[in-house]
């Protein structure tokens, strides 16, 4: 099935920051079959590069553009390198972030607590400030800021980092707020683990099982209505494996995932 049986996004332009990898990748990929321009993003050129020669060799059409979004006028040269190229930029995905500390609050050193604010909140805040107005002109557009599960549920390892994802999901709902009488969407989506290049010291967390898990709706898995979208978003989000996988986990840990698919593809048709 083609993805553009599902929506069209022909004629948009998308950013998409920390897109060399992983989830960012696979949206910026799935943009592309559906039509979309697309800027891949993160800070090595290279690695753009290649990501970009991707989607074009696939047919789709994409700019490499290095950046690193701790850096101000680098975000101001992602934009505007964007809008001298197509002239206009319709969707953005914040999705970039770190996480240089993995332990309990009380042991954070400061300048690593400073560099995860700083660059999972401030930054995403600068780079909606650059995009948004352009949006507000056309009367268009639609921001997407991903962040995580972290900042719903306390964790002792991932204190800081929750603290930045939950200051996210703030962010986007004064961003739907203040921008949507121009007619500009903001959401924001707490993704769940997948499976990631991450450090070394991550992975005794990666081995946590989960608290509590969702309840099962009343009129099973198929009352939810999710669309077949797995098919295009099938590098989106991977399964975590964990030490012990009784059915019911893999169920609901899948149908997130079906869910999270169905979110983004609603989220970015403008």
């Amino acid at each position: 099935m083609n993805i553009h049986n599902l929506f069209d996004l022909s004629g948009k332009t998308a950013i998409v920051t920390g897109s060399t990898k992983g989830i960012g990748k696979a949206i910026a990929q799935a943009f592309a079959q559906a039509g979309a321009k697309v800027v891949i993003s993160s800070r090595t050129q290279d690695k753009c590069l290649e990501v970009a020669a991707q989607i074009n060799d696939a047919g789709g059409e994409a700019l490499a553009i290095a950046c690193n979004i701790s850096h101000k006028d680098q975000l101001q040269g992602l934009v505007d390198a964007t809008l001298e190229k197509w002239q206009h930029i319709d969707i953005l995905v914040c999705n970039a972030a770190v996480n240089p500390y993995y332990g309990p609050l009380a042991e954070i050193p400061e300048d690593a607590y400073d560099k995860i604010m700083d660059t999972n909140i401030k930054s995403n805040l600068w780079l909606c400030n650059m995009v948004m107005p352009q949006m507000a002109e056309r009367r268009q557009g639609s921001v997407i800021i991903i962040s995580s599960i972290a900042g719903l549920k306390g964790n002792d390892r991932l204190g800081a980092y929750g603290l930045s994802k939950a200051a996210d999901m703030q962010l986007a709902r004064n961003l739907a707020v203040e921008w949507g009488p121009a007619n500009i969407r903001a959401n924001c989506i707490a993704r769940d683990w997948c499976v990631l290049t991450l450090p070394a010291n991550c992975g005794r967390m990666c081995r946590q099982k989960p608290a509590q898990l969702p309840p099962i709706p009343s009129g099973g898995w198929e009352s939810l209505k999710i669309s077949p979208v797995r098919p295009f978003f099938s590098q989106l989000l991977q399964v975590v494996s964990l030490p012990a996988k009784p059915w019911w986990l893999m169920a609901v840990r899948l149908l997130a995932v079906e869910v999270t698919h169905k979110f983004i593809l609603e989220s970015v048709i403008v």
